[in-house]
């Protein structure tokens, strides 16, 4: 029999929303939730610093998340584990503790026109402040980057590579490996951007050959407040600290620092040690639903919704005509109607959809859209909430004067 999914989310269960905003924070199951309850019942001390018990049982458990992460996208040691508020603040270290620190005058940055702010407003940042210029990836209507695009981007003055493996608005996967193979060519190191891929598909950091990776731990049915970065440990040991204080140093004097070794030298202060280990249970609960039915769920809901609203001549979707070629996401625009109308009239009829720029303007000018409503499904959605979406977005122009 069919597993219902819904049931072991909460949120699902009880509330009849039709949720389609997961490419922005996916829903938490029960397991998570009972993980984060389960860690300040039982090892609430601050993890890394008391001697006694307790605190010895926090620490492990935290150590325990990290070790998962390293496990879950194949890192040869957890010590390239750095957790982390979230993607944005992932990238962000690597923007200030590697970038200001390695990048010179005349160095180019290259960024995909893809990327979310936070993959590139931390390297115009950079850029800015070391007189290294960054240069644009290009890609066309659809997202596709070509191989002109991408021998056009690359030099032997490219140093850094910051890109994302799904675009958060079109859904579209870009050619990693091709990009990996030139930064390897120019001698640059690469960024990955991954808080919309870990969600839907295995990541290999090893297979992969990128240097960092970031992702969001909710986006992958975590708590919010935590998130990843992946390192090569050759770069982290050499990287000077993001934040100081408590915990990432090993002594202290008046006139002297020594550093704490990897990866406590990045984690300032007190961390998120329930949301680690809440973190670890959303990987295992993934696990569990295993990345074989997400996809299969999510193409079979794509493709639904896309041949949906084919059939209506007045909505326009952005990207891929393909559905395989969305990872769960559709993003979209109505004739004559803003997308944050859409948004509104179909929250009254009780669904959760996105509208807006999503964090990636420059993309939004590169496909000659100012916004659009963006569609994001997970492996809990339905086909029936994917037709009361079509029923809905078919009123939407007759509800707003149209006629239609």
């Amino acid at each position: 029999m069919k597993r219902d999914y819904r049931q072991d989310f909460p949120l699902l269960r009880e509330n009849p929303i039709v949720y389609l905003d997961s490419a922005a924070t996916a829903q938490r199951p029960d397991v998570v939730i009972e993980a984060e309850m389960e860690f300040y019942k039982k090892y609430n001390a601050n993890p890394l610093r008391g001697l006694y018990s307790l605190g010895i049982e926090a620490t492990d458990r935290y150590e325990e998340a990290r070790e998962c992460v390293a496990n879950f996208i194949h890192a040869a040691s957890a010590k390239e584990i750095i957790f982390t508020r979230n993607a944005t603040e992932s990238l962000n270290l690597v923007a200030y503790s590697y970038g200001l620190s390695h990048l010179r005058e005349g160095d180019e940055i290259v960024v995909s026109i893809l990327e979310h702010h936070s993959n590139q407003l931390p390297w115009r940042m950079v850029a800015e402040k070391t007189g290294a210029v960054v240069k644009y990836l290009e890609c066309d209507r659809q997202g596709h980057i070509s191989d002109v695009d991408l021998q056009a981007a690359f030099s032997e003055k490219t140093k850094l590579v910051a890109v994302t493996q799904v675009s958060n608005v079109l859904g579209i996967k870009t050619p990693i490996d091709k990009i990996v193979a030139l930064a390897k060519k120019s001698g640059a190191v690469v960024v990955l951007d991954a808080a919309q891929s870990t969600p839907h598909m295995e990541v290999d950091v090893q297979k992969l050959d990128v240097d960092f990776l970031a992702f969001s731990g909710h986006k992958l049915m975590a708590p919010m407040g935590i998130g990843v970065l992946y390192g090569r440990k050759e770069l982290l040991s050499e990287m000077p600290p993001f934040l100081t204080g408590g915990e990432m140093i090993q002594t202290v004097t008046r006139d002297k620092v020594v550093y704490a070794e990897l990866p406590h030298k990045f984690e300032a202060g007190t961390v998120n040690g329930a949301g680690a280990w809440a973190l670890a249970a959303a990987i295992r609960y993934l696990q569990e639903v295993g990345y074989e039915h997400i996809q299969k769920q999510e193409l079979l809901l794509t493709t639904q919704l896309m041949e949906g609203l084919t059939k209506l001549p007045y909505v326009q979707i952005q990207g891929s005509p393909d559905p395989k070629e969305h990872c769960g996401i559709v993003s979209f625009t109505i004739d004559g109607v803003h997308p944050h109308d859409v948004s509104s009239i179909l929250d009254a009829d009780g669904i959760a959809v996105r509208a807006g720029h999503h964090c990636a303007q420059p993309l939004m000018q590169q496909i000659d859209v100012m916004s659009t409503t963006r569609a994001s499904m997970y492996f809990y959605n339905t086909e029936e909430d994917i037709e009361k979406l079509l029923t809905s977005v078919q009123t939407i122009r007759r509800r707003m004067g149209y006629g239609e």
